[in-house]
């Protein structure tokens, strides 16, 4: 966790943030490229992060996603909560469909398995998501879907 880590708790519990989502993504976008790819916005935020490439299930195009991770046991685990919408994340779909992907964590990139998680697992490994990114909980209740979570390990 970094400074700005407290700061991105609360700007991430604001209830109309979702909204401004397609403008985050943008900013998010810039930064890498003035970076070249090497900061993104949950990095300014200290917060641990991979960028996921999945293969898109309908396009066959690769795409790259910025998210928050929370490494776990030698493992990485991500949430596909959309900052709580009712929509589901495109890469969610992406990503159940592959069952495989590339992650790009600390400067490494890395082949990863996928699998994801449910019913009392889920639940535990949702409290450990919650110590790193406490608006996880926020998030599930703004919406009426579960939040899939899904394991990453080295392929």
């Amino acid at each position: 966790m970094g400074l700005l880590t407290p700061l991105a708790v609360r700007i991430g519990a604001i209830p109309w943030l979702p909204r401004l989502l397609p403008q985050i993504v943008a900013v998010d976008r810039a930064i890498q490229r003035a970076s070249g790819g090497r900061v993104t916005l949950l990095d300014i935020a200290g917060l641990p992060n991979v960028s996921l490439t999945v293969v898109g299930r309908k396009s066959g195009i690769p795409r790259t996603t910025p998210l928050l991770c929370v490494p776990h046991e030698g493992r990485w685990l991500i949430a596909g909560s959309y900052f709580g919408d009712r929509r589901q994340p495109q890469w969610v779909g992406n990503l159940r469909a592959a069952g495989a992907a590339e992650i790009s964590y600390a400067g490494e990139r890395v082949a990863v398995d996928v699998r994801e998680v449910n019913g009392p697992e889920r639940a535990e490994l949702w409290q450990v998501m919650l110590r790193t990114w406490p608006n996880f909980a926020k998030y599930e209740q703004r919406t009426d879907r579960v939040i899939p979570v899904f394991e990453l390990g080295r392929r």
